[in-house]
């Protein structure tokens, strides 16, 4: 269904106002409960009690415009089923975020739930041609999904360690999937696209440093695997197959590389991958000299950067894109031994 310019910034802003109105509500009620994020390990950067709850904020918000707009310009069973494909599983991983704040559930019955989702997700693009990038060999589809989901979903989890660093990130990357997602005539990509980026703005009114609350893994893991659902459904009009692979992930550039620095810096130190640690990229910057709201601008910049690359990719020529991602992804490559270099403590 075609969609108007104005109608997807009134989707943004409906967003915007409705979880920017919601947010302190359920910050006055996690108040009331004592449902804190509390400065009780050594990776935590912050030193007082910041209360949680602000994922069901941006869940509610993004769900309920969604699909109040679905009802006012478009109502179908094949969008309801559609949009509820792609809302669903992202509402079922926001909620065991949810249980994992309150509870401090252990990492493998979450991964378990995420590879369920991831999963799920994959049959469902493959059994519907929704796949952006299809590569034909259905098993690799699969593998590929799966990988995307799950990886992603935890990439934005682990890059919520700093006031405003997811939020703002997935922000940045929705309004650019939102731009890709209008210009290639993917309206659905880019009208939910553009609810999320309203949906992280709001929020961000009270998330930015000093943070008055957190989105806690409710918000991160529903906001996870719904970029990434809509990334690995988002396909992007390019001459080839890896510079179509390659605009996906520029869009989310940067809590890729935060996840996988975080990650090789712990294997290389023979710890877990999956414990916390002051081994991000926030961490890292602040450890340079930068203070806590730089560092996160510094990482905001980077993300636009990345996704301003992908964004002008699909109008460039065959030649042009080739070498325009292959100095992007060199960038990445050097940004991230720059970073592993860096102290990890």
């Amino acid at each position: 269904m075609k969609i108007f310019i104005w109608q997807y910034l009134l989707l943004g802003v409906a967003s915007f106002v409705l979880v920017g109105a919601l947010t302190p509500y359920f910050r006055r009620f996690a108040i009331s409960r004592e449902f804190y994020d509390l400065p009780n390990s050594s990776h935590k950067t912050h030193a007082e009690p910041v209360p949680y709850l602000g994922g069901l904020a941006i869940i509610i918000g993004t769900i309920g415009v969604a699909y109040a707009a679905l009802f006012v310009k478009e109502f179908s069973a094949r969008n309801l089923g559609l949009e509820t494909s792609v809302l669903a599983p992202a509402l079922l991983l926001g909620l065991v975020g949810l249980w994992d704040d309150l509870r401090n559930l252990r990492p493998l019955p979450r991964l378990i739930v995420q590879s369920s989702v991831g999963v799920f997700t994959a049959i469902l693009l493959i059994v519907t041609n929704t796949m952006g990038v299809p590569t034909g060999i259905t098993w690799l589809d699969g593998f590929i999904t799966l990988v995307w989901i799950v990886g992603i979903c935890n990439s934005i989890n682990f890059f919520d360690n700093v006031d405003g660093g997811a939020a703002g990130t997935v922000a940045i990357s929705s309004l650019a999937l939102t731009y890709l997602g209008y210009e290639g005539g993917q309206y659905f990509v880019a009208a939910l696209s553009a609810v999320i980026a309203g949906s992280t703005i709001g929020f961000l009114l009270w998330n930015k440093s000093p943070a008055r609350i957190y989105m806690g893994d409710a918000g991160a893991l529903f906001l996870g695997v719904l970029i990434a659902t809509l990334t690995i459904r988002f396909h992007p009009h390019t001459h080839t197959k890896w510079t179509s692979f390659s605009t996906k992930i520029l869009i989310l550039a940067v809590p890729i590389l935060d996840t996988s620095v975080a990650v090789c810096s712990r294997l290389l130190r023979k710890i877990s991958p999956l414990q916390g640690g002051r081994d991000h990229l926030s961490h890292r910057l602040m450890r340079l000299g930068f203070t806590r709201p730089v560092a996160v601008l510094l990482l905001w910049g980077l993300t636009a950067l990345f996704a301003l690359i992908a964004m002008v990719v699909p109008s460039l020529s065959n030649s042009v894109q080739i070498v325009v991602v292959m100095s992007a992804l060199t960038l990445g490559a050097i940004l991230f031994v720059g970073f592993i270099l860096t102290p990890n403590e």
